[in-house]
């Protein structure tokens, strides 16, 4: 099992910053990558950016690119989400997923989540 804390939401103004961050425990080592999900009022949830275990290979939605910042720390298993110029669209809640094995299946984990709200 794997156990996902984001923290880090909040409240801020277009075009301002917010640092987003994951803490995961657990079997994190089964864990190959982790990836932010956002979930919009009356949306789908949707992939903002994923970042592999092993050579933290970074993968973003185009509408982030040049604006958010995907990272890792390995040694306290912590993954962040740096949000600059944000917009009143990028208002969600933020969810962070782990994708490992379990009994050798593919396995989704995911945390609860966190609200970021950008006013314009």
């Amino acid at each position: 099992q794997v156990q996902l804390v984001e923290s880090g939401g909040g409240l801020v103004q277009a075009g301002g910053s917010l640092r987003l961050s994951c803490a995961a425990s657990g079997r994190i080592f089964s864990c190959f990558d982790m990836s932010w999900y956002r979930q919009g009022s009356g949306k789908e949830r949707d992939f903002v950016a994923r970042i592999t275990w092993n050579d933290a290979s970074k993968y973003y939605t185009d509408s982030v690119k040049g604006r958010f910042a995907i990272s890792r720390d390995n040694a306290n298993n912590t993954m962040y989400l740096q949000m600059n110029s944000l917009k009143p669209e990028d208002t969600a809640i933020y969810h962070c997923n782990a994708r490992c094995y379990t009994r050798g299946i593919v396995t989704d984990y995911w945390g609860q989540g966190t609200q970021v709200t950008v006013s314009s």
